[in-house]
């Protein structure tokens, strides 16, 4: 079952439980099924939530870098990913997707320029080879575009799990070894 037909499930149960309520309280205000039913329809969004968060990705001191801008553009990075996560998860609308994923794409590249120009600028010895990584995540990330382009929200899914692994092994891998010499040089 994909998730827009989860979605439309849950909001027809949604819908009946209301019903269910409204016509609970014709019969009088003391209906005990009425009251549990509130109490199951308050719990749904709770659930339906945890749910969600299971599928997030938090942000770990241990990726930290030890250079507060990249750090937090390493958090706005994860940021973007689980909203995009969750417009995949939750079947939004092809406007949310693809602003999420365009998001997604334009902090990346800003995010990449950014941490390039302060490796330049420090004289990292493998600045290229960083650099070229980068290139390389650029063009899968638009093959992805062009994936979700083709095949909309189906293609979604492959894209948040290359993202997310991506993101997390580059950070903990290729980011800390340049932050040690950034360190050196008196970045933080």
């Amino acid at each position: 079952m994909n998730n827009r037909t989860k979605s439309f499930i849950y909001a027809a149960v949604i819908g009946l439980i209301i019903v269910a309520i409204f016509l609970g309280f014709l019969s009088s205000l003391a209906n005990p099924i009425s009251w549990i039913l509130i109490a199951v329809l308050i719990m749904i969004p709770m659930l339906y939530k945890r749910k969600g968060q299971d599928n997030q990705v938090q942000w770990r001191e241990e990726y930290s870098v030890g250079i507060t801008h990249i750090d937090n553009d390493h958090k706005k990075l994860i940021s973007l990913l689980n909203q995009f996560s969750m417009a995949y998860d939750y079947a939004m609308s092809e406007t949310f997707e693809k602003e999420a994923l365009e998001e997604l794409v334009s902090y990346t590249k800003y995010h990449f320029e950014r941490e390039e120009k302060l490796m330049s600028e420090n004289d990292y010895p493998d600045f290229e080879a960083h650099k070229a990584q980068h290139e390389q995540m650029i063009a899968q990330v638009e093959e992805f575009v062009q994936l979700y382009n083709e095949k909309g929200h189906d293609a979604l899914n492959e894209i948040v799990e290359f993202l997310t692994g991506w993101l997390i092994n580059h950070i903990n891998g290729t980011d800390k070894q340049y932050s040690e010499h950034l360190h050196e040089r008196g970045v933080y």
